[in-house]
């Protein structure tokens, strides 16, 4: 046997018995006798990690959040769900049609018609109902829709591709820039339909 082995050890700064009486557990029980044979100060656990920012301190300073959901396309027929959430701390009352722009890859406004209805782009559904106030607690939602087509009627016109859409919730209120999960490909159509906030199961 080595003698040494029946010395103390000391690591970093905490004192342990041999290594001969740490073997006699056994493999499975090596780590519970390393803890009762070494004495010396507990290790200092790391720093706690930190919170995530709260919902508060992300909301921007007009009290609403505007995102973007998936877009719905078929036969041409774009569409795009957009979600208003009172994200403040006071009731919020949408009301109306947002304003929308379309912008390019470098948020520069594109020549677009914007109408509100889903006329002329898409036949009236569910979405066109008459705007009404609609008054949100911290932490509702209303929603509204944004339509268009990719159609083509003229080969010689180059197609209008957006990048963001500008959003404001309503007329004089402050606008967000939204990335869509696509490009806002009107063809040459130029024309884009906003339906009213309304809350929708």
């Amino acid at each position: 046997m080595n003698p040494r082995s029946a010395l103390p050890t000391e690591v970093h700064g905490v004192r342990c018995a041999p290594a001969r009486t740490i073997r006699r557990f056994g493999p499975l029980l090596g780590g519970i006798a390393l803890l009762v044979g070494c004495t010396g100060p507990a290790p200092v656990p790391p720093p706690p990690t930190p919170s995530p920012s709260s919902t508060a301190a992300a909301c921007p300073e007009s009290g609403v959040a505007i995102t973007a959901g998936p877009v719905d396309g078929a036969m041409g027929l774009r569409a795009i769900g957009i979600v208003l959430t009172n994200c403040g701390t006071r009731d919020y009352t949408a009301n109306g049609f947002p304003v929308v722009r379309v912008l390019d890859e470098d948020r520069q406004p594109l020549d677009i018609t914007v109408g509100n209805g889903s006329a002329p782009v898409s036949a009236p559904d569910s979405y066109d109902g008459p705007p009404r106030p609609v008054t949100l607690r911290p932490g509702e939602q209303v929603m509204a829709r944004i339509l268009w087509r990719n159609t083509v009627t003229d080969s010689t016109v180059p197609a209008t591709r957006g990048k963001y859409l500008e959003i404001a919730p309503a007329a004089g209120e402050p606008p967000q820039i939204v990335a869509p999960r696509t490009v806002i490909d009107l063809g040459n159509t130029g024309r884009l339909a906003v339906n009213a906030w309304q809350i929708r199961p």
